[in-house]
C-alpha cells in the first residue's frame, strides 16, 4: 500500500535510507521519530503517511521557510495542505481553518507558538487529529543544541488535543537528546530510526587560517569554483551581520559575485535572494545563520564556514546543505580562534542576573498572595522587561519553575479584544434566535464601542451572564467571534497575550529559589561554552573528521578513515590564535562604562549596577535594561566585544563590591590586574 502512494503520489520507485521502517511505524499506528542527516528525506516520513491517516496531520515547524518549502512540494505533489503563519492576513488564516474545519486540508503546518494562540487552541480542540509531527525535534531538549522552552509543552498539547500518534523528525540529535526525545513522547526504542550521520560524498578540510589572511584564502578558494560555467552554488558562512554585509564586497571587487543574507535585511529582500540562489540565478550566498533552515536545493557544492559555527550540531546541519544530490560537494572551515571570544559572550547574554530572577518569584509571590485563586497572571514581554531577561532565557525560567511543581500552566488569553461590524448591531443580533440572540446582544452590551470599533470587556460580560441566566464562558465567545469573522460579519482583532498559572506552592523561600536557579542557569552557560571548546577539539582532531563528527551523535558506523577529509590528508589542524588585545584595566573598564553608570543613575530604573551588567554593555551584548536606556547610543557599547566576557565582569566585579552592588556608582581605582 505504501509503495503504491510513493509511486503514484510522489514518484519514486523506492524508499530512501530509514524511512521504509518510520512510515511502517506511523501507518501501524504507533509513534516513532526519525533521525536522519539534513536532506535525507526526512519530510516524506509524514507527507506519505497524512494520506492513509484518518484524520488531520499536524506538523510543528520552526520555521516560515521552513514551511513555505515544504508547503510548494506538496503543493507539486497535488496534497492539500496548508498553513497558518505570521504573513497571513487575517482572512487568509480564516480560509484554511475553514477547509481544515471541512476535512479538506490533508496536513497543517504551525510554528509551535500558535499553540498559545487562544483562538487557535479554541479552534484545533474540535478538529480530529490523527499525527503530531514535531520537526527539529531536538529543540524539545534542555541537552540538545538549540533548546526552545514552548517545546517543553508539546507532551502536553499533545494530551490536550487527545493526539494518538506522534512523529519525531531531527537531523542533530546526540544520544543523550535522543533518549530525552523518546521519554517525553513514549517512543519505543524500536521505532527510533537513526540513519547514521556519515555522508560520503562529502569533503571535509579545516584549514587554519589567521584572521587578516582569511578574506584573501577564501578569493583564492572560490575563485576557480566561481568562475565555472555554470558557477557552483555556494553558501558562506559568516557570525555577524556586519562580515555578512562586508564579505560580498570584497568578493565583488575580486570579480566574484556574491549577495549578503541576515536577519537585518527586509523580509521581502530576504525572500528574494532566497529565490535567486535557489533558482540559480545568485550562485553565492555570504549569510549568518538566518540563512539555511528549508533550504532544499540538491546542488549546493561548497559550504563555507568564514568564521565558527556555534556548535558541532550547527556544524554538522550547516554542512548538511552540501551535496544533497549525492555528488561530490566541498565543505571548508576556515578555522581560527578569534571569534571564540565572540560566541562565548553569545551565551552568557542569555544568562539572567540573580536581581532579574528574584524580580520574577517576587511577582509570582504577590500573586499568590490575599485570594484563594492562587492564579498568577503575567504578559511575557511585560515581565521580560521588568526582570531585565531576555524572553526566551525567561521562557526557559518560568519552564523551569513547572518542573519544580512551584507553577503549572492554566491557559493563555489575549487580555483585549476588539472588533468592527460590517453592518448594525442590530442586523447581527437579528441572525440569532431565543438563548443565541441573547447571548449576542450581551457580548455587544458589554463592549464599548469608539467609533467603529467594539472593545470587548469580559469581565463585564461576566456580569451580565450571570444577571441574564446566559452561558458566557471564554471558550463559547471566542468560538462565536470566530464564527462571526468565518461569516465575513465582522473584523476582530486581538491583543496582549497574557500567560496564566496556578500557583502549586506558597512556602517558597525566595532568595534559597533564586540562588537555585541562577546555579541552573550558570551551569547550562558553562555547558554551552563547553559544547563551543569541544568543537574547537574537533576541528583540531588528529583522527578522521567524518568519523569524529559520526561519533559525537552516537553513531559507529562511518569508516575508521573516510579519505576524504583533511586530517585523513595527513593535514592535522592546529586553530591560530587571534592577535593578541591591549592588556585590559579597572581604569578601562571605568571610563568606557561611566556614561552608562551615569544613564542609569538619572534614570527611574531601579536595577543595580552589577558587573553582568556592566560587562553586557561593554561586550555589545543588549538586553531589556540596555535598549530601554538607548544604550547603543552611548560610546562604550560592544567596545569590548573582541575580550571574554569572563574577564571584563571579573574585572569589573572589586570596584563595585567597594561601593555596593545596589549602588548606581562605579569606582574602580587601585583594582588594576
Amino acid at each position: 500500500m505504501i509503495d503504491q502512494t510513493l509511486q503514484r503520489v510522489f514518484g519514486y520507485d523506492d524508499f530512501r535510507l530509514g524511512q521504509r521502517p518510520v512510515i511502517e511505524a506511523i501507518t501501524a499506528g504507533r509513534s516513532a521519530a526519525a533521525i536522519f542527516p539534513t536532506g535525507s528525506g526526512k519530510s516524506l516520513c509524514y507527507q506519505l503517511p497524512a494520506l492513509h491517516l484518518p484524520h488531520l496531520t499536524l506538523v510543528i515547524s520552526p520555521l516560515l521557510a521552513l514551511m513555505q518549502d515544504q508547503l510548494a512540494f506538496l503543493s507539486r505533489h497535488g496534497i492539500a495542505a496548508a498553513s497558518i503563519d505570521s504573513s497571513q492576513s487575517r482572512e487568509e488564516a480564516a480560509a484554511v481553518m475553514e477547509g481544515v474545519k471541512r476535512g479538506e486540508i490533508r496536513i497543517l503546518m504551525i510554528s509551535v507558538e500558535r499553540l498559545k494562540n487562544e483562538r487557535f487552541r479554541a479552534f484545533i480542540r474540535r478538529v480530529p487529529i490523527s499525527l503530531l509531527v514535531v520537526d527539529e525535534a531536538h529543540c524539545i531538549s534542555e541537552w540538545g543544541h538549540n533548546f526552545r522552552p514552548d517545546y517543553l509543552k508539546l507532551p502536553q498539547y499533545r494530551r490536550e488535543f487527545g493526539i494518538p500518534q506522534v512523529l519525531l523528525l531531527t537531523a542533530t540529535a546526540t544520544p543523550r537528546v535522543i533518549a530525552d526525545m523518546r521519554e517525553r513522547f513514549d517512543i519505543a526504542e524500536g521505532d527510533v530510526t537513526a540513519t547514521g550521520f556519515y555522508r560520503p560524498n562529502l569533503n571535509l578540510e579545516v584549514a587554519p587560517v589567521p584572521a587578516e589572511m582569511r578574506p584573501r584564502r577564501l578569493v583564492d578558494w572560490l575563485r576557480p569554483k566561481l568562475g565555472a560555467q555554470p558557477p557552483e552554488p555556494t553558501i558562506v558562512y559568516v557570525t555577524l551581520q556586519q562580515t555578512a554585509e562586508r564579505l560580498p564586497a570584497y568578493l565583488s571587487k575580486a570579480g566574484m559575485s556574491a549577495i549578503a543574507y541576515h536577519a537585518g535585511l527586509d523580509g521581502e529582500i530576504r525572500e528574494r535572494i532566497q529565490r535567486d540562489f535557489m533558482v540559480g540565478h545568485t550562485p553565492c550566498i555570504v549569510a549568518t545563520i538566518a540563512f539555511g533552515m528549508g533550504i532544499d536545493k540538491a546542488d549546493i557544492r561548497n559550504v563555507v564556514h568564514f568564521d565558527l559555527p556555534k556548535s558541532v550540531e550547527n556544524y554538522s546541519q550547516e554542512i548538511g546543505r552540501a551535496g544533497r544530490d549525492g555528488n561530490p560537494s566541498a565543505c571548508l572551515m576556515l578555522a581560527g580562534r578569534d571569534h571564540v571570544n565572540v560566541l562565548e559572550n553569545f551565551v552568557y547574554g542569555d544568562t539572567p542576573e540573580p536581581d532579574g530572577i528574584r524580580r520574577v518569584i517576587d511577582e509570582l509571590t504577590r500573586a499568590n498572595q490575599g485570594g484563594a485563586a492562587r492564579q498568577w497572571e503575567l504578559v511575557l514581554n511585560s515581565l521580560s522587561q521588568q526582570s531585565n531577561i531576555r524572553p526566551l532565557p525567561l521562557k526557559t525560567l518560568l519552564v523551569q519553575l513547572e518542573l519544580r511543581g512551584i507553577i503549572a500552566p492554566r491557559y493563555s488569553y489575549f487580555a483585549e479584544y476588539r472588533f468592527r461590524l460590517h453592518d448594525e448591531p442590530e442586523a447581527l443580533v437579528a441572525r440569532f434566535e431565543g438563548e443565541r440572540g441573547a447571548f449576542v446582544q450581551a457580548i455587544l452590551d458589554a463592549s464599548q464601542r469608539a467609533r467603529t470599533w467594539f472593545n470587548l470587556d469580559f469581565e463585564a460580560l461576566q456580569r451580565l451572564g450571570g444577571e441574564r441566566g446566559l452561558n458566557v464562558e471564554r471558550a463559547r465567545v471566542i468560538t462565536a467571534l470566530d464564527y462571526f469573522v468565518a461569516q465575513g460579519w465582522m473584523v476582530l482583532e486581538s491583543k496582549q497575550m497574557t500567560e496564566v498559572y496556578d500557583v502549586l506552592r506558597d512556602d517558597l523561600d525566595p532568595a534559597a529559589l533564586t540562588e537555585e536557579l541562577h546555579a541552573y542557569f550558570r551551569d547550562k552557560e558553562h555547558a554551552e561554552v563547553e559544547r563551543l571548546h569541544a568543537m574547537l577539539a574537533l576541528f583540531e582532531s588528529e583522527a578522521c573528521l567524518s568519523r569524529r563528527l559520526a561519533e559525537w551523535f552516537g553513531d559507529q558506523r562511518a569508516p575508521e578513515q573516510c579519505g576524504h577529509c583533511s586530517a585523513c590528508r595527513g593535514q592535522v589542524a592546529r586553530l591560530p590564535d587571534p592577535a593578541p588585545l591591549e592588556p585590559l584595566t579597572a581604569d578601562t573598564i571605568e571610563r568606557l562604562a561611566g556614561e552608562l553608570v551615569q544613564q542609569l543613575t538619572n534614570s527611574d530604573d531601579a536595577h543595580p549596577v552589577t558587573p553582568d551588567l556592566l560587562a553586557r554593555f561593554l561586550c555589545g551584548l543588549s538586553g531589556p535594561l540596555l535598549t530601554r536606556l538607548k544604550a547603543r547610543r552611548l560610546n562604550g557599547f560592544g567596545a569590548l566585544e573582541a575580550y571574554r566576557y569572563a574577564e571584563v565582569r571579573n574585572l569589573a566585579e572589586p570596584g563595585l563590591k567597594q561601593q555596593g552592588s545596589a549602588q548606581p556608582a562605579l569606582s574602580l581605582q587601585g583594582n588594576h590586574q
